[in-house]
């Protein structure tokens, strides 16, 4: 397993990660641990979680199963959506994050959380009362880095320089959505990452399945999440999304790899992008997302499959930039 630094923290991390969505949910105590054993097999040793996966079983079983390596992994979780009924259980106030901070250690049954991403950017609450929530987390040696999740790049831009500006913790690292038919964060989320030297732990490389080979424009198996999630139906909905799939598949098919391990493999390969979360209901769902880490990624692959979908516009919106026909460059 290749590693690379998170970010600037000096912390290397496995070139794959695991996401523990399904612990406690999809896959029972037993079945995570199955799991979490082929993973740290592979080589892998960042865990993202978060407190409302499965109503917190999944930090649970999660803290069950680094007890005998905690020191050999990245524990990473995240706070912002409900928790419960109270008005406060959500958001990213300092009154919500300080309890969720602690809840969450609780059930990891750790002392520290390597990674804490903001699950989401909280409109209502300033960002400057977050960040310095955050700080205090650190300097209580309860969290160890910041970070983001679901942030637009104007919005992870500001915390980044509230944070430099006020002397806070920085921010470490960014967790956007990113797949072949999902790619808006190749606009400005994966350069600011770049430019700011910010890890990028992306999710969801398989389009919540869209790229497993299972989808086409006409074909659908008979369960799976875009067959069983509102949301992720919602998220995938537009057509051309499963025509780009079934193209995808006859191209993984045609140079014989698992289309899931292409599709993981392709997100890797971006240079932004540190380690794309893989995530598994069982062991035969995990296999070939493990396999991603073998499939070779040549420049030329790497644009013949980003040429099956459509390459989001530049931030200016100025298309003529990337050709012959514009004012020129330095």
């Amino acid at each position: 397993m290749e590693f690379r630094f998170l970010g600037r923290s000096g912390v290397r991390v496995s070139r794959l990660a695991f996401g523990t969505m399904s612990f406690g949910g999809d896959a029972d105590e037993s079945t995570s641990r199955a799991l979490f054993t082929a993973c740290r097999d592979a080589g892998i040793n960042f865990f993202d979680c978060a407190d409302v996966y499965n109503k917190g079983r999944a930090e649970e079983i999660l803290g069950r199963l680094v007890a005998g390596c905690r020191d050999e992994v990245v524990v990473a979780t995240k706070a912002y959506f409900p928790t419960g009924k109270d008005e406060n259980a959500r958001g990213s106030s300092r009154y919500h994050l300080v309890r969720a901070v602690e809840r969450s250690l609780s059930r990891l049954n750790t002392d520290r959380i390597d990674v804490f991403f903001l699950h989401r950017h909280d409109d209502a609450t300033p960002l400057e009362e977050t960040l310095y929530a955050l700080d205090l987390l650190v300097r209580s040696g309860k969290i160890l880095y910041p970070a983001v999740s679901n942030f637009s790049a104007w919005q992870a831009a500001r915390a980044v320089g509230i944070a430099e500006r006020r002397g806070f913790a920085p921010v470490v690292a960014m967790q956007p959505m990113y797949n072949l038919v999902k790619r808006q964060a190749e606009v400005e989320i994966l350069p600011l990452a770049q430019a700011e030297d910010l890890a990028v732990l992306s999710y969801s490389p398989l389009a919540g399945g869209l790229l497993s080979g299972k989808y086409g424009a006409f074909v659908r198996p008979a369960g799976g999440r875009l067959m069983e999630n509102a949301m992720y139906q919602t998220r995938y909905a537009d057509k051309q999304n499963y025509e780009v799939a079934e193209r995808f598949t006859a191209l993984a098919r045609r140079l014989g790899h698992h289309p899931a391990a292409l599709a993981i493999a392709w997100v890797a390969a971006h240079p932004g992008v540190t380690a794309p979360l893989v995530g598994a209901r069982n062991l035969e769902q995990l296999k070939p997302c493990l396999a991603a880490a073998d499939v070779p990624m040549a420049p030329e692959l790497y644009a013949e499959i980003a040429a099956l979908s459509p390459t989001p516009a530049p931030a200016t919106d100025r298309n003529e930039e990337a050709s012959a026909n514009n004012y020129g460059t330095r």
